[in-house]
């Protein structure tokens, strides 16, 4: 199941007390300002959830699936998600 933006602030404007439409802007405020921080380079650690940061790809050599000849990929930037040690143990709790 995928849960929808608009069904996540519906849960957290349940959970908090805050009408749809004031959970949405935190919602949005939330989003641009780890958006902003991570263009900026900057690695953030959020306690309970995880740690969101950007990484430099190397340039390598791969290979065409379809003809199986060698090509140069460029380096690149990569966006990480490393989960807590206490999202991971909530999440993969049977």
């Amino acid at each position: 199941m995928t849960i929808k933006k608009t069904q996540l602030i519906q849960m957290l404007a349940d959970k908090s007390g805050l009408s749809k439409k004031d959970q949405s802007a935190q919602l949005d405020i939330f989003v641009e300002t780890l958006t902003g921080l991570l263009r900026k380079g900057e690695k953030i650690n959020i306690t309970g959830l995880g740690i969101f940061k950007v990484a430099d790809r190397k340039a390598r050599e791969g290979r065409n699936p379809r003809t199986g000849e060698t090509i140069q990929i460029p380096a690149s930037k990569k966006l990480r998600f490393t989960p807590s040690k206490v999202l991971k143990e909530a999440v993969m709790k049977k």
